[in-house]
């Protein structure tokens, strides 16, 4: 079958709300996926891997004409300059370290075993570098992308969906409701907790006290958090953040 559709990639980390975010996405009519696969974007050939890796678990949706895929980790680095004529949309949003990074840690905690990312030394790490790459992919792409807040997906839902289906040009807006589907809470694709199964937004979420960073790692991540930040929404093509929005 050829490869019809453009592509929907969303560049953030983990524990950002993008499990939610893709399902969300993935329920609308012109959207294909939702969940993590794992690929690297840095040749034409690699839009073929993903339609297959798609097409494994899901069928295409008759007249859709986006796929889309996450990226979380520096492993799996996107070039849209060698991806030839492909069409894509790209998404950056990112979110706070404090709730980020205990989040990391409780996730990997849980986990058992020796995980890689269950120490807040390394959960800092992986965060930290994560928005380095992200704010060098932004600076090289100016005027390529959309940032958003991930806070908003809690704290003001309908305006960032709204804003959302504008820069992806859908003909139905996208909805604060989402299906639920075949690789919904599997490992390693995505949040595999029960959360994720609600099939809505939810207001609030978990504070994790029993997770503590050291105050030393927090302003580390903070100072970075706020300079990359600063550029990803400096180079945009269109932003919308947290503190321009209304009060709820």
């Amino acid at each position: 079958m050829p490869d019809r559709y453009s592509r929907i990639f969303l560049l953030s980390h983990m524990r950002a709300y993008t499990s939610l975010a893709g399902h969300i996405l993935g329920s609308n009519p012109a959207i294909n996926g939702y969940f993590e696969m794992h690929l690297g974007y840095e040749d034409a050939g690699a839009l073929d891997r993903q339609l297959a890796e798609y097409r494994k678990h899901e069928d295409l949706k008759d007249g859709s004409r986006y796929l889309f895929d996450k990226l979380l980790h520096n492993d799996y680095r996107l070039l849209p300059e060698r991806l030839g004529q492909a069409r894509l949309k790209i998404l950056v949003g990112i979110r706070p370290p404090e709730p980020t990074l205990k989040s990391i840690v409780d996730l990997f905690e849980r986990k058992g075993g020796n995980e890689a990312y269950a120490s807040p030394e390394a959960a800092t790490r992986y965060y930290t570098e994560r928005l380095e790459w992200l704010a060098d992919f932004c600076r090289a792409r100016a005027g390529a992308y959309f940032y958003f807040d991930a806070e908003l997906f809690r704290a003001r839902p309908q305006a960032l969906l709204t804003a959302l289906s504008n820069w992806l040009e859908l003909e139905e807006p996208l909805s604060g409701h989402y299906q639920v589907f075949s690789q919904t809470g599997k490992a390693r694709r995505g949040d595999s907790s029960a959360f994720i199964h609600r099939g809505e937004i939810a207001r609030g979420g978990a504070d994790y006290p029993h997770v503590r960073i050291p105050r030393q790692l927090l302003d580390q991540a903070q100072a970075t958090y706020l300079r990359c930040r600063r550029q990803m929404v400096e180079f945009a093509a269109d932003a919308i953040l947290l503190e321009a929005s209304s009060p709820p």
